[in-house]
């Protein structure tokens, strides 16, 4: 793939599960686990892709998975599994080394988003890209360090406070163009300040849409997450996303999808729905 200047490789860092009635809401079993089913212990399994852009001056990672360095219990808990793939061989796989990376956007704070953005080394958690600016929403930066006793569990901040400490966060508010081809739009429904990054050049238009559409099966507008904190918000701008989305014929990349990595859109008869998967 390819945007303007940059090359795009779509690489998996990991895999980890989530209860799947949190995943769907209020969407009922009997219709979402035909999308993707669920183990012994209602967890679905979900992926952490990762988009790597690269041109000839910058290496920009969007998220860094859910990381490593969990305790033995987090691990049990939400199924981590690395088994196949970890953020630093997917890295080295597409000839990226860790000190090259120039920028790394964080579209929120969840731990499954921003657990690969540090390392730890003799008891202290330092940056995983020492060379990199961190981008994240200084709203959502904000809420991620006093979060509300619904989702403060989403949070660990020892994996994102470390980098500002070092000085390495840039903090942006609203709708912000971090180049001429990669625009940060806010949607707020999931959490304040969570953004979806839209690649866009003259020919092709793609848009990254972390936790507002985190999988295939999630395309539907009833199909939402219990952990949104404002699913009603969630309606509208998934409403507003889709409907831009299949006007300017964007292909939409899922971030969590284990199966398929983007799709196409087209209207069917019970609204927009996806057209063409791809792996």
């Amino acid at each position: 793939m390819e945007i303007g200047k940059y090359s795009i490789d779509l690489v998996q860092t990991g895999h980890f599960g989530l209860d799947g009635g949190a995943m769907f809401g209020v969407v009922p079993k009997p219709l979402w686990e035909k999308h993707i089913p669920a183990d012994e212990k209602n967890r679905i399994i979900l992926g952490a892709r990762m988009p790597v852009l690269r041109s000839g001056s910058r290496t920009i990672l969007i998220d860094t998975g859910i990381g490593e360095f969990w305790d033995d219990k987090f691990e049990e808990i939400y199924a981590v599994d690395h088994s196949q793939h970890d953020l630093f061989s997917s890295l080295k796989s597409v000839n990226v080394k860790p000190e090259e990376v120039t920028d790394v956007i964080l579209t929120h704070l969840h731990f499954d988003h921003t657990g690969g953005s540090v390392i730890r080394e003799n008891g202290k958690w330092l940056p995983a890209f020492p060379n990199a600016k961190y981008h994240i929403n200084k709203k959502q930066f904000d809420w991620a360090k006093e979060p509300s006793f619904k989702d403060k569990a989403s949070f660990a901040q020892e994996r994102f406070l470390p980098l500002a400490k070092e000085g390495l966060v840039s903090y942006f508010e609203g709708d912000t163009f971090l180049d001429d081809e990669i625009e940060l739009l806010e949607a707020n429904g999931h959490t304040f300040g969570h953004v979806v990054v839209k690649l866009k050049d003259s020919s092709n238009s793609y848009l990254f849409c972390s936790d507002l559409i985190p999988t295939a099966a999630h395309v539907p507008l009833p199909y939402l997450m219990g952990f949104d904190l404002q699913p009603v918000l969630t309606v509208e701008e998934k409403t507003r996303f889709l409907k831009h989305a299949l006007e300017e014929n964007t292909t939409l990349l899922f971030q969590h999808d284990t199966v398929y990595a983007g799709a196409t859109l087209k209207s069917g008869s019970k609204g927009i729905e996806t057209d063409k998967l791809f792996r």
